[in-house]
């Protein structure tokens, strides 16, 4: 087991330095700064954190509204705002009812940044029909929520921990840059002042990071959020800015980032540091970066838990839109029942987050800061012994906010990104409260079934 290291947290107070005009306590106004070096910002206050190792667990395609639409008390509808559309047959602007589906979609949507800016309409939120797929508009199709009793442990996590009804996504975009943007906060290319956007160009196949195909471009958007122009005429996507690993390895607080195996290099797409020149071309690559992603299951039970770790699914554990077989609320609860009912219990915050909005239909507008973002509403959840029980944070948080709390908790400074203007998760906490009793999570399939069914060998998301 990891020793414990000292460690302070920042209690939801701003910080003084005239620095902070970039992040207010809100976190929802201001420019996303460039990606510099790191700068150690000292709060005004701070206290002991119980917290020393924080998992983050990566969920694929789903916006809020989509699997929270009914919560008791949260910030959903089920109902949608839809614009006229001759070539789907709606006659005038109207609120039409949101058809509740089955975890499993039967289909996918678009969900890249030309994508939401078509459903986000200038802040109407009423453009999802218009939305257009390889088959054309995809009409009333996106305006569904999904049945609860088919994520009935992520209503049960929601119930007991923490639920953030406002958590924004980085960009309005889809899984390439969502993945950069929790490592990183943001995907601003040095020397450019413009961000990565979209998922990079296919060449030869669809690999991408420093193990795509030579001549393999990426996208990007500037702060205003042109992008038309710099489609496919970014940099190879192997890139030099600064991600936590830099924070973390410079205060010896350990991470691993546990991914599936994959069969060709197009299976890494997931793995974000696959994008990260010094850690693909490190030592860390080895030691870091971790196969089958189901290790997480038994590092916990063997003490063997970093201070930081993310986690990735296998395809058939992802939530993603379209898939055949979704055996993700068990694969999520598996995680947090192994660490739950380890000896990492009192001492572990577990973050659950959607990566992008998938193309699904939510009814809150997002801030535009920049750099093609916020983007739309995806669920969080949080998950610890000190975790404020049935709580809904109404604060907005963004990737940057799961970032700060980390940064925070081992007072390691600031990315500069994302992080910067961001409230952090802070308020999901009470320190002070008895630890919460752990309670298994039920659901459809155990620990054992996760640690005996073979890899699928698939990428969780392929379109991006």
């Amino acid at each position: 087991m990891h020793a414990m290291r000292p460690r302070a947290f920042y209690v939801g107070i701003c910080l003084v330095a005239a620095t902070i005009a970039l992040g207010a306590c809100g976190g929802a106004s201001g420019s996303v700064p460039g990606n510099g070096p790191s700068a150690l910002h000292p709060g005004s206050s701070s206290s002991p954190s119980p917290i020393q190792h924080i998992v983050l667990v990566v969920q694929e395609n789903r916006t809020f509204n989509d699997f929270f639409a009914t919560f008791p008390g949260g910030d959903g509808t089920t109902t949608g705002k839809i614009a006229k559309d001759a070539a789907c047959n709606i006659p005038k602007n109207e609120t039409i009812a949101l058809k509740k589906s089955s975890l499993i979609t039967g289909r996918d949507f678009v969900h890249a940044y030309a994508g939401f800016a078509t459903a986000r309409d200038g802040g109407k939120v009423d453009g999802f029909d218009k939305v257009v797929g390889g088959a054309g508009p995809e009409c009333t199709a996106p305006y569904q929520y999904t049945d609860p009793s088919d994520i009935a442990p992520y209503w049960d996590m929601a119930e007991q921990y923490a639920l953030a009804e406002h958590m924004f996504t980085t960009q309005g975009d889809s899984s390439f840059t969502a993945h950069q943007d929790l490592i990183a906060g943001g995907t601003v290319v040095p020397g450019t002042q413009k961000a990565l956007v979209n998922f990079p160009s296919c060449s030869g196949s669809c690999a991408w990071g420093c193990d795509a195909h030579k001549g393999t471009k990426t996208s990007l958007i500037t702060e205003s959020n042109v992008w038309k122009p710099y489609v496919n005429h970014g940099p190879f996507p192997c890139m030099t800015y600064e991600t936590l690993r830099d924070l973390l390895d410079a205060q010896s607080v350990s991470w691993t980032y546990y991914v599936p195996p994959m069969n060709e290099n197009f299976g890494k797409l997931l793995s974000a540091f696959d994008a990260i020149k010094a850690v693909r071309y490190g030592p860390e690559w080895k030691t870091n970066i971790v196969s089958p992603e189901t290790q997480i299951l038994t590092d916990a039970a063997d003490g063997n838990l970093a201070d930081v770790s993310w986690v990735i699914p296998d395809e058939p554990d992802s939530d993603h839109p379209g898939e055949s077989v979704d055996d993700g609320p068990a694969w999520v609860a598996s995680i947090v029942n192994a660490i739950g009912e380890s000896s990492y219990w009192n001492s572990t915050a577990i973050v659950i987050v959607w990566d992008d909005w998938g193309g699904l239909y939510d009814n809150l507008n997002p801030k535009q800061l920049g750099y093609g973002g916020l983007g739309f509403r995806v669920p969080a959840i949080i998950v610890s012994p000190y975790a404020r029980a049935g709580y809904i944070s109404k604060t907005n948080y963004e990737f940057g906010s799961i970032l700060k709390y980390i940064e925070q908790n081992w007072n390691l400074g600031s990315l500069g990104t994302s992080d910067q203007r961001a409230a952090s998760i802070i308020d999901s906490f009470d320190y002070s409260q008895n630890p919460i009793a752990f309670k298994p999570i039920a659901s459809q399939h155990d620990k054992a079934y996760f640690l005996h069914r073979q890899p699928s060998y698939l990428p969780p998301d392929t379109d991006f």
